[in-house]
């Protein structure tokens, strides 16, 4: 019998660090209904609450799910692997796989978080799928082309954006003020209330994942796929030249591009000037991501039989239903579910929310591991993917 592959740690480690960044940026959607409008929320506009958006926005908003990207695209090339192991056709299983996914991330917009990225993923996924035979430098040719495509996108927006009058967007800011207290008493309303804002804000929020994150999580997937193809996180110590290049990258480029995008998103005095940002930060992001990428992997290797990195791997191994939980905590302590507290948690207190959900899952993963192979919604989508029944609890070596 064919032992089982021995997983990735650094993978799972990376995912791990991914899922924390993604919290961040996500439980500010759940914590104010003003989130990703460019208007600051009236009841929290005090030098703190500025502080702590630039904060996020500078480090965390963009960059993280393009990490996670990038991992989707790299564990393409693992799921190849393992068809080829098992004898099994590869399109069928992954087509399988995508289903699944969409399926999963359409229950998770519809009841818990109208932000949701698995729909997304399931689509650029089959996408992926037509394109997975790509050379690598195809594959990061394309990757470039579709960051350069919608940068120069967004920066004609944000020109188009000046042309317009004053009065105009003064009377969108007005429009936009009553829209976000419709959302704030559907939010507090009931369930049923939820569910019906969820179903509005999908039919608008389309734009947003097509022109902006799709183009960007596509290249990534892209990147992904060419470092999976040359084992590059099994081998991480062999690319060190590399690394210090996208650490170089990261701090020279897309640091500063990040303080632009935070600070036009916090303190920009105008629509056209946060525009602008978001072609900066959509231009910076990926090279944030890659230093990000680097500076986890050296330390990784300082802390690789550590307790942290044990942790974080775990937690990684169960992404999906991690990344699930965040969005159920949330929604049971913001929204009509629960407590309510959309609107009266300033960004300060979701940050610090978001630690402590963060760090309460980093042992829940672990204790659910010792007893389970697969994360429950891992267990899941592996039985649609593999069209059987995988192993439920966690097989014991002596």
């Amino acid at each position: 019998m064919q032992a089982q592959p021995t997983r990735i740690a650094d993978v799972d480690a990376l995912r791990g660090c991914a899922l924390f960044g993604i919290l961040v940026v996500n439980i500010g959607a759940f914590a104010t209904p003003w989130f990703g409008l460019g208007l600051t929320d009236p009841a929290f506009h005090g030098s703190v609450d500025r502080a702590t958006h630039f904060l996020v926005a500078l480090l965390f908003e963009t960059k993280f799910y393009l990490l996670f990207s990038f991992l989707f695209g790299y564990s393409f090339t693992l799921q190849m692997q393992a068809a080829a192991r098992a004898g099994a056709p590869f399109v069928p299983r992954m087509l399988r796989r995508q289903a699944g996914l969409w399926l999963i991330g359409a229950l998770h917009a519809v009841f818990l978080f109208h932000g949701d990225i698995l729909t997304t993923y399931a689509l650029l996924g089959i996408v992926l799928l037509a394109l997975h035979r790509c050379g690598e430098r195809q594959a990061l040719s394309l990757a470039l082309i579709l960051v350069a495509v919608c940068v120069a996108f967004w920066a004609g927006m944000a020109w188009l954006q000046s042309l317009q009058p004053a009065g105009d967007a003064a009377d969108n800011a007005v429009a936009m003020a009553r829209k976000v207290a419709a959302a704030l008493a559907a939010y507090h309303a009931t369930p049923a209330a939820v569910i019906a804002q969820h179903l509005r804000e999908l039919s608008e929020i389309w734009i947003v994942l097509l022109l902006v994150q799709a183009p960007c999580a596509l290249a990534m997937f892209l990147c992904g796929l060419a470092a999976g193809k040359r084992e590059m996180l099994l081998h991480a110590s062999d690319y060190l030249p590399l690394r210090r290049h996208l650490l170089w990258a990261g701090a020279l480029a897309g640091l500063p591009g990040a303080a632009f995008y935070a600070w036009t998103s916090v303190y920009g005095d105008s629509q056209a000037w946060q525009v602008a940002g978001l072609a900066v930060g959509l231009a910076s992001a990926p090279l944030l991501a890659g230093a990000y990428l680097a500076l986890a992997l050296a330390l990784f290797e300082r802390l690789r039989d550590g307790t942290l990195f044990a942790l974080l791997a775990d937690t990684g191994r169960m992404a999906l239903s991690n990344y699930l939980l965040q969005s159920a905590i949330c929604a049971v302590l913001f929204l009509a579910y629960g407590a309510r507290l959309m609107g009266s948690v300033s960004p300060l207190g979701a940050l610090a929310l978001a630690v402590i959900i963060f760090g309460l899952q980093l042992p829940l993963s672990r204790w659910w591991l010792r007893g389970h192979a697969y994360g429950p919604v891992e267990w899941l989508l592996r039985a649609l993917t593999i069209a059987a029944w995988p192993r439920w609890r966690r097989a014991a070596y002596l």
